[in-house]
This record gives C-alpha cells, sequence and structure tokens, in this order.
C-alpha cells in the first residue's frame, strides 16, 4: 500500500494507522490522516496521507510546516504559504485579524499603523497590559512570531495616506481594510482600487455594539472589493466596538481572504 507519511512517499504492509505508527514512528502519539486529527485508530487507504507527531514537545521547523500543512489541507495551505496579504491598521480588526491569518498559515504580512498600544485597547485588540505603550506595528509582530516563528513581516509604522497606500502594499495578494473612521476606509478603497489594478480588497462595515451578531455578513459589492460587516452598526455613544462582534467579522473577513485566495489559484490554473 502507497501512503505519504510526513511528506515522504511509503510503501507499507500495515493495516491500521496504529500499526504504521508503530512501524515508523513509535515515539509519536498525535496522528493527522487527510487534515483530519484521529481520536481512534482506523483502516489505512491507499494513497492517504498520514502525519505523526509527538504531543508537548516542539517539532523542528520543518516538522512544524509538515504538522501545519496536514491540518489545513496540502493544497490549501500551499496556496496560503504563497500569499502576500496586507493589513491597514492594528486595531481590533487588524490586530486580531493578523494573527487568525497566521494561524490559517498565510505566509507574508504586511502591516501599517501609526498607533501604540494604549489601556482603552484591550476590551477588543489583540493585545495585554505588557504591550502598551508599544508600537501596534511592534507588538503585533511579536505575537505573530510567537504563533508562528517562520512567517514573514514587512513592518510601516505610519499614517496610511494616498500617496503612500500603493507602495507599502505594493505586491500584495489582498489589502484588509480594518480602520475605524469611515474617511479612511473609502481612502484606502478607493486609493487601491484606483492604483494597484492586481490587488484585491477585504473591507469592513458596520460590527459596534452587541446586536445580532448573524447580522454581520459577506458581501461582494465588485469583483475586487469584499465587504464584511452588517453596514449600519457604526460605533456612537451608547453602542461601542466591543470584542465579541468585532470577532466575528475578523472571522468574516479572514474567510473571504481565504476564499480569494483561493479563487485566485483556480483562476491561475484555468489560465496556464
Amino acid at each position: 500500500m502507497h501512503i505519504m507519511v510526513n511528506g515522504i512517499q511509503a510503501v507499507t504492509m500495515a493495516r491500521t494507522t496504529a500499526e504504521l505508527r508503530q512501524t515508523m514512528a513509535p515515539e509519536c502519539d498525535g496522528t493527522i490522516v487527510d487534515g483530519y486529527q484521529l481520536i481512534s485508530d482506523i483502516p489505512l487507504q491507499e494513497g492517504m496521507t498520514v502525519v505523526f507527531w509527538q504531543r508537548n514537545h516542539m517539532p523542528s521547523a520543518e516538522a512544524f510546516e509538515t504538522i501545519r500543512s496536514a491540518r489545513d489541507s496540502p493544497a490549501v495551505h500551499s496556496r496560503l504559504r504563497k500569499a502576500r496579504v496586507g493589513i491597514a491598521g492594528l486595531g481590533g480588526l487588524g490586530s486580531n485579524l493578523a494573527a487568525t491569518l497566521v494561524r490559517a498559515g498565510i505566509g507574508a504580512l504586511v502591516l501599517a499603523d501609526f498607533d501604540a498600544v494604549d489601556p482603552t485597547n484591550l476590551n477588543r485588540q489583540n493585545y495585554t497590559m505588557n504591550d502598551v505603550g508599544r508600537p501596534k506595528t511592534d507588538a503585533t509582530a511579536a505575537h505573530l512570531q510567537d504563533i508562528d516563528p517562520t512567517v514573514q513581516l514587512e513592518l510601516h509604522q505610519l499614517r496610511l495616506e494616498a500617496s503612500n497606500i500603493p507602495i507599502v502594499f505594493a505586491g500584495c495578494d489582498i489589502v484588509c481594510e480594518a480602520f475605524d473612521r469611515e474617511d479612511q476606509k473609502a481612502l484606502l478603497v478607493e486609493t487601491v482600487l484606483a492604483a494597484c489594478p492586481q490587488t484585491e480588497i477585504v473591507a469592513s462595515s458596520g460590527l459596534a455594539g452587541w446586536s445580532d451578531a448573524n447580522l454581520i455578513q459577506t458581501a461582494h459589492p465588485f469583483s475586487r472589493l469584499t465587504v464584511c460587516g452588517d453596514g449600519i452598526s457604526a460605533a456612537r455613544p451608547g453602542c461601542g466596538l466591543m470584542a465579541p462582534r468585532v470577532m466575528v467579522c475578523v472571522g468574516h473577513m479572514a474567510n473571504a481572504v481565504i476564499q480569494r485566495l483561493m479563487a485566485q489559484k483556480s483562476n491561475m490554473e484555468e489560465q496556464s
């Protein structure tokens, strides 16, 4: 039987995943088969992809990449590792979105924000008390490298303007708009659409308060623009930004990034 084991093609007489592990990786106690982490022994089938690892043990960089690829599904993981995604603003949306995209396997992020972390950010942003006073770019980079030391990060501690947006996000497959103010949102979207013809945008609109989280949705008003939110719930006195709804919108945005990257991959394959 031909099985892919930890990234290497193997021929085995083993009949089950437990038998295969005893034969090839007896020191390991975790098993992933075709992207699914097993909780019990199952029969092997021709062509399966199997990854064994040791729980509570930090793997080598190469083994870590194999484990990540196995959990994300290799074809998806391969595309995400090659992607370059920009995030404009590292507040509640941007800081959490960056962490989510790194966990999803994005290989390179371009992060831009002019601000520093302050105590009022901690109700919804991906920072801790230890980050207060640090530039948000530096604090976010430190958290991301704790998640995945191999992620490529490009940091820009500056205020984004029409003149520098195309330079900062040059070469990005997708730019994510994660601003609070409507004028900043419009500036980023309009500039990227006009000046970066090969780049898509994932933006946000309407996520404040605590109303029904199911009202937050993903829409595609234009071919290169995706918008996540409910479209109406702007922050205002008595209706501030809170972590639960912010995180729902973060999930929509991160999923939209993955969807658009996989659609780009399909388009490139069709054209080749």
